[in-house]
């Protein structure tokens, strides 16, 4: 590692690292880029390193000055590293859904933080964006970053985040097909994702956007979308700002705030990274395009910033049932947990077999169900008590295909599915099909989950 001159020196050069465990053997590769592991603690070092610098070089900040900006917290953590280092002052606004780990740890760098109401327009003078302007109007000689509409927002990703991420590939020898970031302000994806579509035009940019925020509606329809409230910290917004720059985008994710916070989670118990909620926001959708592109693909996801910012939010247990996210029943792990990491022998058919085909299977393997495969996908069930009936009813005969008593499947899960919702399909059918990508990797039924849940 090489020796610094002061902290500022040591932003960028996070890792990125493989994820192993949340994306399965036929997915597409996913890298997480490890933003969190920057000094302050998340991507925005970078943007304020870089509009600060700018600032200072062209006289925008003056010697003993103050800087004011509207801030979740983590924009604001790299303001205060870099005046700390610098020798400025620095006021803040913070909406009051943000974590008081982010308040005290702004405060512990000298910052003053003002914290604004969450639940009001961003027109209003209530805002943290109108109280911010107000400050800076009454601070003579003030300066504000205004990361929202900041083009040099833009530039610090362009020319900072994109190269790394494309140097950290190439010395990999990987390519790259997605880029999937959280939208906030919009910085990292105009910037980075634009950067990166030209390095590698095959490459998608995807935004990741909360439910409750106006990004997703624009993208799709070039209209604003009514803005409710959500729990997730540092993404989506209520209004569009200058930062954000649609045209790089290939398409738009949503997340609610459950998935978001179940995803940070997993991502801390099953990958070993810390992270905020909006990287499990990011995950989620990552996760998802894995699924879809496939294996030989590859995939970046930046994780924003650390979870040590949420120990007492969506990290606490208490927090999420009093919140609404906990689910009991979420805490008995997947399928694959059920299967205990077991290759299952699964005796199939096609829809041309005959019954009597299926009922030799049936009888010689001790089962009352076979799934119907069409090559390697499945496509419907055989059950043994349709087909006796159509027998005893004599509108099926042991010669005839099984095609004609065959029935929908009700239900079909992924080896990360929890095996709480096992309940509600078993409520439908009597075996729920576990898949692997587009194969058939397990069937489930009652009897499974009654002697797991026995042996725990």
């Amino acid at each position: 590692m090489p020796v610094f001159q002061n902290i500022l020196q040591a932003i960028g050069r996070t890792p990125m690292v493989r994820l192993n465990k949340l994306v399965g053997s036929k997915d597409a590769a996913v890298y997480a880029k490890c933003e969190f592991m920057n000094p302050g603690g998340s991507i925005k070092d970078r943007m304020a390193l870089y509009i600060l610098d700018k600032a200072e070089r062209e006289g925008r900040i003056k010697p003993g000055g103050t800087i004011v900006e509207n801030t979740s917290g983590n924009t604001g953590m790299g303001v205060a590293l870099w005046a700390a280092v610098k020798g400025y002052r620095c006021v803040f606004t913070m909406p009051d859904k943000m974590s008081s780990e982010k308040v005290n740890a702004l405060k512990a760098f000298g910052a003053e933080v003002v914290v604004t109401p969450t639940n009001v327009p961003a027109e209003d003078p209530r805002s943290y964006y109108e109280t911010a302007k107000r400050i800076h109007r009454e601070a003579p000689g003030s300066f504000m970053l205004n990361q929202y509409h900041n083009p040099d927002n833009i530039e610090a990703h362009y020319k900072l985040t994109g190269p790394e991420i494309e140097d950290d590939l190439r010395k990999a020898g990987l390519t790259l097909d997605a880029f999937v970031s959280g939208l906030g302000t919009g910085g990292t994806m105009s910037g980075a994702g634009k950067y990166l579509k030209e390095k590698f035009p095959q490459s998608k940019n995807i935004g990741v956007d909360p439910e409750g925020s106006v990004y997703l509606d624009y993208f799709k329809t070039g209209k604003l979308s009514q803005p409710h409230v959500y729990k997730v910290e540092g993404i989506g917004e209520d209004m569009l700002c200058k930062a954000m720059d649609f045209g790089v985008l290939d398409d738009v994710r949503r997340v609610d705030d459950k998935q978001s916070f179940f995803g940070a989670r997993r991502l801390a118990r099953e990958e070993g990274l810390f992270a905020g909620g909006s990287s499990g926001s990011a995950i989620h959708v990552a996760v998802e395009v894995a699924l879809e592109m496939g294996r030989g693909k590859t995939i970046v996801v930046t994780l924003p910033d650390s979870g040590s910012r949420y120990i007492t939010k969506f990290y606490s247990d208490e927090w999420m049932k009093d919140n609404g996210f906990f689910d009991p029943t979420d805490r008995m792990g997947t399928v694959s947990d059920l299967l205990g990491g077991k290759k299952r022998e699964v005796y199939t058919v096609t829809p041309k077999d005959s019954a009597k085909h299926a009922v030799d299977l049936m009888k010689r393997h001790g089962i009352s169900q076979l799934p119907v495969l069409d090559g390697a996908k499945p496509v419907a069930m055989l059950h043994e008590v349709d087909l006796l009936q159509a027998l005893i009813e004599g509108r099926h005969k042991l010669d005839d295909a099984v095609s004609a008593v065959m029935k929908p499947i009700s239900g079909i899960v992924t080896l990360r599915t929890p095996v709480s919702r096992l309940r509600e399909l078993f409520a439908k059918d009597q075996v729920a099909i576990v898949k692997d990508g587009d194969d058939l990797a397990a069937i489930v039924t009652k009897i499974d989950l009654i002697e797991w849940l026995a042996a725990r």
